[in-house]
């Protein structure tokens, strides 16, 4: 039916009809998938969640004499310094180094980046490998976004198709990647927003790929590539979507461009620091099945309910639940009704929607053609550890 060519000459023109995928879905239910493919030219959708596998890259410049940095902190959080002489990869669940006080090591990566976005003055503190033509030995200064080169946040796993909801079955209180999870099944948490969710609405990537323009952090970002541990081989209901945690994607943005709103440190307790990151995809109409994917609600996603008590790689599984049945605020666990409550914020999911819209229809943000699709024959590769000790605390 179209083109992405022909659909940003219509935004230019500001003749282009953007709807969020809210507004689609319902649409859908009011008319039909032909009658709405044939009036929308773009789907905007929407996440804001935390995804730990996030960092930022940065470049401070040289100082004088110059400097081979080797170890590195920022604001007491290490810094990966194996790069070039000056270039820094700053990772949002680092943790804050030899500080004790509660309220010091709830700081981490996250906090860091946020801070940095936010336009705050951190403290940095490096010690350099001297060499012949990097005689410094150290130093120490503050950082701005402003004082430094390059910042942009490079994120190895973003924009999740899926996740698990994660409950615990043993007897006593576990600090987990989701957050608390009460013992005997107490409480149940997810980290998806459904059928908000832009992966959920494209389940096999046929409108995005390598160098697609999203919304990152309030700015413009770009997808590189598939994300670590990219799984497009899970299991899939009959409308495409995985019954659990399948493709990720990596991406790029400016990270002066962004905005604290939607780049925000977070910590879970006796679990360590994380990013929560606001991303938008905009999905072009090319054709009526773009409008049948983005059509799924809630009552058709399902995710796994995971027993995260039991200390190994497969765990064993309550089966599935859908997103309907999660966002109602309980679920029912072998007979027992177990309260819910997501990570990922609805709310912020829709703005961000809504605000790509708004960009688009302003003709302030244009779509790019994909130069190579993400790749979707992908399985996952567990590691075996031989001849090793486990033990359990």
């Amino acid at each position: 039916m179209r083109t992405i060519a022909e659909i940003n000459d219509k935004i230019e023109r500001k003749q282009a009809v953007v709807w969020t995928v809210e507004e689609v879905k319902t649409r859908v239910e009011e008319t039909s998938v032909a009658e709405v493919a044939r009036e929308v030219d773009v789907v905007t959708t929407g996440m804001f969640e935390p995804m730990e596998s996030s960092g930022a890259l940065f470049n401070l410049g040289h100082t004088d004499p110059p400097i081979k940095i080797r170890r590195c902190w920022v604001d007491g959080v290490p810094v990966y310094s194996g790069l070039g002489a000056v270039d820094l990869y700053l990772g949002a669940s680092e943790m804050v180094e030899g500080v004790e006080g509660e309220e010091t090591r709830e700081r981490g990566g996250g906090q860091a980046i946020e801070d940095l976005i936010a336009g705050k003055a951190l403290p940095l503190r490096a010690v350099g490998q001297v060499t012949d033509c990097y005689p410094r030995a150290s130093f120490e200064t503050t950082i701005t976004r402003e004082t430094i080169n390059q910042f942009y946040l490079f994120n190895p796993r973003n924009l999740y198709q899926n996740f698990i909801v994660g409950v615990n079955g043993g007897d006593r209180l576990l600090y987990t990647y989701l957050g608390p999870l009460q013992p005997q099944l107490g409480n149940a948490v997810y980290a998806c927003s459904g059928e908000l969710s832009p992966l959920l609405n494209d389940p096999e990537l046929r409108t995005i790929g390598i160098g697609s323009r999203i919304f990152l952090g309030g700015s413009i970002g770009y997808i590189v590539g598939e994300g670590t541990q990219h799984f497009p081989l899970q299991k899939r209901l009959p409308n495409k979507t995985p019954i659990g945690p399948a493709a990720t994607l990596a991406v790029v943005g400016d990270a002066k461009q962004m905005s604290r709103r939607w780049v925000r440190g977070c910590y879970f307790k006796n679990y360590g620091p994380s990013l929560m990151i606001g991303i938008g995809v905009p999905l072009p109409v090319l054709d009526e099945e773009v409008v049948a994917c983005c059509a799924v609600r809630d009552r058709d996603l399902v995710a796994p309910v995971i027993d995260l008590s039991i200390p190994r790689r497969i765990r064993p599984t309550f089966g599935l639940v859908s997103y309907a049945q999660l966002k109602s605020g309980r679920i029912s666990i072998e007979g027992k009704s177990v309260r819910t409550a997501p990570l990922s914020s609805i709310r912020r999911s829709r703005e961000i929607a809504l605000e790509l819209k708004q960009r688009i229809d302003s003709g302030e943000f244009t779509l790019t053609e994909p130069t190579a699709p993400i790749p979707m024959d992908r399985s996952f590769l567990p590691q075996n550890v031989w001849g090793s000790r486990i033990t359990f605390d």
